[in-house]
């Protein structure tokens, strides 16, 4: 249906293609059983095989196609194409159609009547004009066979013109009759009648396996017939089978053997019946069941080659060899054909080429190909020659194969040896077997073969060692896990062999490559096994392969490991303080488990902590508990761990989380205190209960208290559970009055216990009196002191500033307890200070006294002394140096301060004449404090005598005169 048009043909096997490549030609292409000559057709060419039509030709290239392919082998033919061409002619009369005359309620059939054509039809009417088409129904049908249209019963409304539309499914094409008029008789009404069946399926219907069989039946009458299906068997239709238009097309998609049989098409009216009956036979193309296989045998060998198909009807077989069109193998003597099966005699070089096996029945037509090669030669041993050197176990039995190639089979063969014994047998094929070899068999042995076509020979020398022995075995072992072993393998051989060692573990050889980091193999065949998992436990073979024989030896190693985790741990039960877990047990790794820990978890908790458990201690043999000492209201998970004698195993996976029933709180608030505040107030605090230990939902505090010495609590209740703080406040509280104070818990449960009771005094008052007779002294350039009196006990603070215009210089100094004078440092030099003083307690600050003013001191020099020297008579340190002069700026220079320092250690040691050497630093003093200290000054090596110097200057300052 295109054009170009390009049919395949492909060769059988992979040479067959190979010399497609190598010969100018490997196919030849037929049309309808005649020879194409593309030599003088411009229209037709092969490429690669392929057969390429142009411009194609419904006359000329209409037909069944067959390819023949070939090389020097033979000749195989390719299965059958067929080339239609699918065409819609016209109408042949564009007249006006003669009218059909009709009673109303009578049957009608309007015949289309369709043009010459080829490829599948369907068929449509038009009513009057288009696009109105034909509606089908219970009353109307179109039959895709024939294409004519059916009126079970005519009506006024189907007056009108018919127009038959015939449509090509394939060129797409499409066609219309000429109008049918349909015209009503003025002759009467039609009564009821009978339904008369005017389509019907033929009394024989043949149906392709896996096809689509539809069955049409329709029938006219008055009233409207019914129609309805059965098969006469009674076998119910399968779900597959379709009603189609009214039930006037019966359709069985993907037709099976099981559904060949009668079927009959009912039509019914109230006036009577009429039925129609077919058979759908089964049919099927062949299909094989047995190919053929490509096939070598030698000269004067039997062929006996057979095909089997499958196929309704039973195909029918026929044989082709290397011809292109030739009638089936003629029947010779040495040839039978019987069926599908081709038996040949005594085969010859003239037998050898391309053989067909032909399936045929109705349906179609199916090859199988294969090839025969007959081959004759000469023995030869290029393939199977004897070993140039064979060795063998000494006591073992040895077999020498002589197995040359030859066509037809070497007739004679014969074993020449050097020596020979009653233990030495020769086999009709050609083997020798010697039992119970010794030394004195090593010798150079021949093998000879012949045939018709020549004569061949092959050598070989026998050589015997002794056998070989395992001197030192690995013996089984139980270790642990991380630890290393080696497993010995060691033997005595013959040196003239070659050995190897293996070893296997559990059945599969150790790759010493991949798993190195565990296994290593030594030299002389032992194994290491480092850094032992639990993994490497079972069965270790070690493997001896020698030139002769091969000997194997095994241990099983048990590794000991911390058990495996405990599986499926779960909560049985649980109140408010226990919880009944059950769990299934884990691997004990090769050490029985001895017992087992419970751990949990909460939100409170930082990881996993061990519980308390009834019984105390669980043994290995149980796989229940019960936890005990649990928290109320508290989300739990659990899990479990496993030991044994060689350690604590992996913890289980974690349980459910489960969460203790409610309870009233059994834990009472801590710390309980208080006091302070503002007047007329007392202040209690607590340490809140942690939210693990709040037993239930609702929790709160109730704080309770009383004027100590007396009797009645009063209660108060705060339901916020991170409150740590409550203030009574009442107007009749005596200030700083001691109170009887504690705090319960309570949460929807019920009320728990109450704190032990402690003291806590009211607020107290402001003091309300500035202490008196406050005095200052200028102490040095950076430090006052304040001093003053008081009659009442409060603590005390000195405020201090250096002008009313300066507030970033406001100091604050406080004092506690019954104290009357305070220091104050950090002041700068040669500036004045106002200060006060007031009392102070909980309440806040009382009244300050009357503002009092004093100056710093001048600042001390800030040049050290310079010039130093100093000299060394006896125990006599003598030092020099040139005095500071302060400025007028400066506080006057009082005298120097001389310190030292001993090395190397700065501690003054017990023993003076383990002293090395010490540091001299001179510092001016003055009023404003010390001076600039001097370059320290290295003193070396004390004598004895400067012992009792050293001893003078025990402190490490001393103060010296002004000098």
């Amino acid at each position: 249906y295109y054009s170009p048009f390009i049919l395949c043909a492909r060769c059988g096997r992979t040479d067959q293609i190979d010399l497609c490549d190598k010969y100018c030609e490997c196919a030849r292409w037929s049309l309808n059983g005649t020879l194409i000559d593309l030599g003088n057709d411009y229209r037709r060419h092969m490429s690669g095989g392929n057969l390429i039509i142009s411009n194609l030709d419904r006359d000329q290239d209409a037909g069944i196609y067959q390819c023949t392919a070939f090389n020097v082998r033979g000749a195989i033919l390719s299965r059958r194409a067929s080339l239609q061409f699918a065409y819609l002619d016209n109408f042949k009369t564009q007249t006006v159609r003669s009218a059909v005359n009709v009673r109303e309620g009578q049957g009608v059939v309007l015949l289309c009547g369709p043009p010459a054509y080829s490829g599948e039809l369907t068929f449509a009417w038009i009513f009057n004009e288009y696009p109105y088409f034909v509606q089908q129904d219970s009353r109307r049908f179109i039959s895709q066979e024939t294409g004519s249209l059916y009126i079970a019963k005519v009506e006024p409304s189907d007056v009108g013109n018919y127009t038959c539309v015939v449509n090509n499914t394939v060129t797409r094409e499409k066609v219309l009759s000429s109008p049918t008029p349909l015209v009503l008789r003025s002759d009467g009404v039609m009564g009821e009648y009978e339904p008369k069946i005017e389509v019907h399926f033929p009394d024989s219907v043949p149906a392709a396996k896996e096809s689509v069989v539809k069955l049409e039946c329709f029938a006219l009458g008055n009233p409207v017939p019914e129609i309805s299906w059965r098969r006469t068997s009674g076998v119910p239709f399968s779900s597959k089978v379709k009603m189609r238009n009214s039930n006037a097309v019966l359709e069985i998609p993907n037709f099976q053997q099981e559904d060949a049989g009668t079927y009959e098409c009912m039509a019914e009216n109230r006036r009577g019946k009429n039925a129609a009956r077919g058979r759908i036979s089964f049919h099927a193309k062949p299909h094989w069941l047995q190919t053929l296989t490509d096939t070598a045998l030698s000269i004067q060998e039997n062929l006996f080659w057979e095909c089997k198909a499958s196929g309704k009807p039973k195909p029918s077989y026929s044989w082709l060899k290397n011809e292109l069109f030739s009638l089936p193998l003629s029947l010779q003597g040495r040839v039978q054909i019987e069926n599908g099966a081709l038996s040949i005699a005594a085969l010859n070089l003239s037998d050898s080429g391309m053989y067909q096996c032909v399936a045929e029945n109705k349906h179609g037509i199916i090859y199988s190909s294969a090839q025969l090669m007959v081959l004759a030669s000469p023995p030869s041993f290029s393939k199977s020659p004897l070993r140039a050197l064979l060795k063998a176990r000494s006591g073992s039995e040895v077999t020498l194969e002589c197995k040359p190639q030859a066509s037809p089979p070497a007739i004679s063969l014969a074993l020449i040896c050097c020596c020979a014994s009653r233990r030495i047998t020769l086999l009709s094929n050609g083997t020798l077997k010697i039992a119970n070899v010794t030394k004195r068999d090593a010798a150079t042995y021949t093998c000879v073969a012949k045939n018709q076509f020549g004569t061949a020979s092959t050598t070989g020398r026998l050589l015997i060692t002794e056998p070989t022995r395992i001197t030192m075995r690995p013996t089984n072992m139980e270790i642990i896990v991380g630890e290393s072993i080696v497993l010995p393998c060691q033997i005595a051989c013959d040196p003239a062999l070659d050995v190897s060692f293996s070893w296997a573990f559990n059945g599969q050889l150790i790759d010493f490559q991949r798993d190195g980091d565990h296994f290593e193999r030594t030299i002389s065949g032992d194994l290491m096994i480092r850094n032992i998992q639990l993994n490497h436990g079972g069965k270790y073979v070690c493997v001896i392969d020698t030139d002769v024989e091969s000997l194997s030896t095994s241990a099983i190693l048990v590794v000991k490991g911390p058990p495996g985790p405990p599986d499926k741990v779960s909560v049985e039960e649980i109140t408010d303080s226990t919880a009944q877990l059950s769990w299934t047990p884990g691997r004990d790794n090769g050490s029985p488990i001895t017992g087992y820990i419970v751990q949990a978890r909460t939100p409170f908790t930082v990881g996993w902590q061990a519980v308390d458990t009834v019984p105390e201690m669980i043994n290995g043999n149980m796989l229940t508990a019960t936890v005990v000492g649990l928290n109320a209201w508290v989300e739990y998970e659990f899990r479990v761990v496993a030991r044994n004698n060689v350690g604590l195993g992996e913890p289980s996976p974690a349980s459910a989380k489960t969460r203790t029933e409610d309870a009233i709180p059994d834990t009472a608030p801590t710390d309980v205190g208080g006091g302070g505040g503002t007047k007329s107030e007392l202040v209690i605090t607590w340490e809140p209960v942690p939210e693990e230990l709040q037993n239930g939902e609702g929790f709160g505090y109730i704080i309770a208290f009383r004027p100590v010495g007396t009797v009645m609590w009063t209660r108060a209740v705060i339901s916020t559970p991170g409150v740590a703080r409550y203030v009574f406040r009442n107007d009749t509280i005596p200030p700083f009055s001691p109170f009887d104070v504690k705090v319960g818990a309570y949460n929807n449960r019920g009320e728990g216990p109450f704190s032990s009771i402690a003291t806590v005094y009211s607020a107290e008052e402001v003091p309300g009196v500035a202490p008196k007779r406050v005095r200052a002294r200028s102490v040095s350039a950076a430090q006052i002191e304040a001093m003053w009196e008081i009659s009442f006990l409060f603590r005390q603070q000195v405020v201090y500033w250096e002008d009313d215009t300066k507030p970033d210089t406001i100091g604050k100094v406080r004092i506690s307890g019954n104290y009357t004078l305070a220091n104050i440092t950090g002041l700068t030099a040669d500036t004045v200070y106002y200060l006060s003083v007031a009392a102070f307690n909980t309440a806040g600050p009382g009244p300050q006294s009357a503002p009092i003013n004093t100056t710093t001191k001048k600042p001390p020099p800030d040049r050290p002394p310079l010039n130093i020297q100093w000299t060394m008579i006896g125990s006599t340190l003598t030092l020099h140096w040139d005095p500071v002069v302060a400025m007028e700026t400066e506080s006057k220079v009082t005298g120097y301060l001389v310190g030292s320092t001993l090395q190397p250690s700065s501690d003054f040691p017990s023993d003076w004449s383990a002293v090395d050497n010490y540091l001299i630093q001179i510092k001016a003093m003055s009023e404003g404090g010390e001076g600039v200290g001097s370059e320290p000054i290295h003193i070396h090596k004390l004598s004895e005598s400067a012992a009792l110097f050293a001893s003078c200057i025990s402190f490490p300052f001393s103060t010296v005169d002004k000098a």
